[in-house]
């Protein structure tokens, strides 16, 4: 097992507050990728926690997906059509400038360990997109937080992330039975379910074993269980990890 420190947990409030919070050591909010909460939400929130619990969030939808995604059916935000016309693809302009700031204020009030930017598999590694990537993480006021990247796709190959998380200091984030973390630091694990992205899906003890070898080296983890059954998952992982520490 890892000598780094291993923190476990869910994408999202998939239980009560008061349940993941005793129970994990993590927790992946949603609700801002959608439309952020309230800020006074996000304090309520971090006030609810444990003082060591740890928040992590998604970035808002408008830097990272197009208006003709889907996921707009929740958007509550009262935009234009000129201004939906600016939104995704990393653009650097005042709407996505607009939702760094919106998702900023809740990853301070949360007092986050990161933020992820997740895009969809539309979203290839041209070179324009690249060079808007490189654009818009270089313009970022992003003080002390971490940011995870999680691209979707095969074209995403490692010759390409690997200069990319290098140059910007993105963390990898990745579903570990898809393939290896890039880079040195903190490993963050997001499981999707099998095959990829099958979110209807129970691990079965096999693979929970086989997940918690790959945890090897001397680096942090933080493993998120984004599955239908995810606080099932997280909590039969959470236990094998603990006899693994008893055991030791």
């Amino acid at each position: 097992m890892t000598g780094g420190k291993i923190l476990i947990g869910t994408c999202g409030f998939a239980e009560s507050h008061r349940k993941l919070f005793g129970e994990f050591d993590i927790l992946e909010v949603q609700q801002t990728f959608y439309q952020p909460p309230r800020l006074s939400t996000a304090e309520r929130w971090r006030e609810e926690a444990p003082e060591e619990f740890v928040f992590t969030l998604k970035a808002w939808q408008l830097i990272t997906h197009e208006a003709r995604s889907p996921t707009y059916r929740r958007l509550k935000e009262n935009l234009t059509d000129s201004e939906l016309t600016q939104t995704g693809s990393f653009r650097w302009n005042p709407v996505t400038r607009m939702a760094w700031e919106r998702t900023r204020a809740i990853a301070e009030a949360l007092q986050a360990g990161a933020v992820l930017f997740q895009t969809p598999r539309s979203f290839l590694p041209t070179a324009h997109n690249l060079e808007c990537i490189r654009r818009f993480f270089g313009n970022l006021d992003r003080g002390a937080l971490r940011l995870v990247f999680e691209p979707r796709g095969e074209a995403w190959t490692d010759g390409i992330l690997r200069p990319l998380l290098r140059d910007l200091q993105l963390v990898h984030g990745v579903d570990p039975f898809l393939r290896q973390p890039l880079g040195r630091g903190l490993r963050y694990f997001r499981l999707h379910g099998r095959p990829a992205y099958h979110y209807h899906y129970r691990y079965s003890e096999a693979e929970l074993l086989e997940l918690k070898r790959m945890m090897s080296g001397s680096w942090p983890h933080w493993v998120l269980f984004n599955n239908d059954s995810m606080v099932e998952d997280a909590r039969r992982f959470r236990s094998l990890v603990n006899v693994n520490r008893a055991g030791s």
